[in-house]
């Protein structure tokens, strides 16, 4: 659902903005393709900044050897 709203909303971007009174050139930049590929381009750059977070925290996990907050007094889980 957000997917196709989205979709609607970058369709009908063009005729707002030039019955908003913003140039031509400038409204059919910005919409369709363009505006498509400059999110995409966002998305992914977030998607690599998320992974390269989570790799660290997995990184600073595997020199510890445990997670950090737990202590091994209380007895071994079994199981």
């Amino acid at each position: 659902l957000p997917g196709s709203v989205f979709l609607g909303f970058v369709a009908i971007f063009p005729f707002f903005a030039i019955k908003a009174g913003v140039n031509d050139q400038f409204a059919q930049f910005y919409g369709g393709t363009s505006l498509l590929i400059m999110v995409g381009v966002v998305l992914d750059t977030l998607q690599q900044v998320e992974q390269y977070l989570i790799m660290r925290h997995y990184d600073g996990l595997m020199k510890t050897g445990r997670i950090k907050g737990r202590s091994s007094v209380g007895g071994a889980i079994t199981g």
